[in-house]
């Protein structure tokens, strides 16, 4: 009688919860009240609520999200469907529209458009502390070059927490760079010459293609996946005939699309371009962004012929302004060594002895733990912001990390048309033609979720999708431009 009775109970309180549910009491993405707090307000027993709970879960109107508690469940929303870019190599013209856009949004405080954290999100004092400590202990450290290859402490410290991923590195293996784009810019001048055809993901990410135009170097855009990444096959198919020196990828949370290639396809790609003498530069700048138990292991950990040249930073993770990024590129590292000899010597050492002081304290791992808590929760209140407030039928992929969203509006809508109405609310993004060679992707846009979330950030997310809902409604179309190379007419 008493289970008879307890079985009425849940089944009870889980038809009130899921009628709240129904009747928009309760909205998508808003927290339940904690197990506890229900037994104690309905004075029923902890199990009782546990299995209400399940029976909610089962007919998939809530989901535990861990050490958070019960969400109501979002009305799932389909992601990006795969990049089609065209099979043939593309000249790189991206400058003058990356130069438009940096003008349009310079200075612009509030906004999606630059993928960094806030700056109250990275361990300031604490840093500042540690590099006090460091000139007290070698006050000679400001006037000190610190070497081509980077101080052996700091790279001594980057080989150690490498073994976390799989990563098989000594101290010799490890070249420190000044952040993470001179790390791309000597894996790509150590692997290519100019005219040389680079396979990248489609889309990428903007700063990589401006590398490209740069030296003089073409981009075959390779089919990606906004959820798993590059296609294997197309990258297969593309390589065949020899005709691509290199190739870049991002397999842990792409830049733009946030996606995360498989290990098994991680292991393909390694494998496939080390049987055809292509070398891999691997950007791996989100890969400790990871929402999950476990860091995703990138492509560098399956790596057995010294192929991969393996691309991290600091940058996003501790210090924007210290600029520390180093790479580990394999039987490239001569030659990679030498271009960092003549492209800037050296990186500050008062930087990297602070950050080995960081790493080696354990404050490094303290500040990630909670900084990855941070980017998981904005990146969920991102979710439901979109669903809530963007047109109907807008699309994007939910990344299992890092903290940027890929968003695919409505066919018609023109992403440069909404930032230049925008922006004019101190409201900035990056617009989708900004990550291809080929000024693809109008009606797509990268939202940056590095700001803690608060009632200004939604109200500016709510503004956006109604900019872009008037931009859908009035029928406008793509102005045409003047300069096929201008992405935005800035009167």
């Amino acid at each position: 009688m008493r289970q008879d009775r307890s079985a009425t109970l849940y089944v009870a309180l889980a038809d009130e919860i899921a009628a709240q549910i129904a009747a928009g009491t309760l909205l998508p993405g808003e927290r339940l009240p904690s197990l506890r707090e229900l037994r104690d307000r309905r004075g029923v027993s902890l199990s009782t609520v546990t299995e209400a709970f399940r029976l909610l879960e089962d007919k998939g109107l809530v989901e535990a999200r861990p050490q958070s508690g019960f969400f109501v469940r979002r009305k799932l929303v389909a992601p990006p469907p795969p990049s089609r870019p065209s099979s043939e190599p593309a000249a790189v013209t991206v400058n003058r529209r990356l130069w438009d856009y940096l003008q349009l949004t310079r200075g612009r405080q509030h906004g999606f458009c630059y993928a960094v954290m806030a700056p109250e999100c990275f361990p300031n004092t604490q840093l500042q502390k540690l590099m006090n400590e460091a000139l007290r202990h070698s006050p000679t450290l400001l006037s000190e070059y610190g070497g081509t290859r980077g101080l052996e402490v700091l790279r001594r410290q980057v080989a150690r927490h490498a073994m976390e991923w799989g990563g098989r590195l000594s101290a010799d293996d490890v070249q420190i760079t000044a952040g993470g784009i001179e790390a791309l810019n000597l894996a790509l001048r150590a692997t290519t010459q100019p005219g040389d055809v680079v396979a990248v993901e489609s889309p990428t990410y903007f700063g990589l293609l401006q590398l490209f135009e740069s030296m003089g170097l073409k981009a075959l855009e390779i089919p990606t996946d906004p959820v798993h990444g590059i296609s294997v096959a197309a990258l297969e198919l593309a390589s065949r005939d020899g005709g691509i020196a290199a190739c870049v990828l991002m397999p842990n949370f792409s830049n733009p699309t946030g996606s995360l290639m498989s290990d098994e396809a991680k292991q393909q790609v390694v494998k496939l371009l080390a049987e055809r003498n292509v070398p891999l530069i691997e950007d791996d700048i989100y890969g400790e962004f990871y929402q999950g138990r476990e860091r995703p292991r990138p492509a560098k950990a399956f790596d057995e012929t010294g192929n991969v040249l393996y691309v991290a930073s600091y940058t996003k993770l501790v210090a924007p302004g210290m600029r520390v990024g180093w790479i580990a590129p394999g039987r490239y590292r001569s030659r990679v060594e030498i271009l960092k000899y003549i492209n800037t010597f050296s990186t500050p050492a008062i930087t990297q002895a602070t950050l080995a002081r960081f790493l080696e304290s354990g404050g490094y791992d303290h500040h990630m733990r909670r900084l990855r808590r941070l980017c998981a929760e904005q990146l969920e209140r991102m979710n439901e912001g979109l669903a809530r407030y963007f047109p109907e039928g807008t699309r994007w992929a939910r990344p299992q990390g890092g903290y940027l969203c890929w968003v695919e509006l409505p066919a018609g809508a023109d992403s440069t048309a909404i930032l230049q109405s925008s922006i004019e609310e101190d409201i900035s993004f990056a617009p989708g033609p900004l990550f291809s060679a080929r000024n693809a992707y109008r009606n797509y846009l990268r939202l940056c979720c590095g700001e803690p979330w608060s009632p200004q950030v939604e109200a500016r997310l709510k503004r956006l999708g109604e900019i872009a809902r008037r931009q859908l409604d009035a029928g406008s179309k793509p102005a045409r431009q003047s300069d096929e190379h201008s992405l935005f007419e800035l009167g």
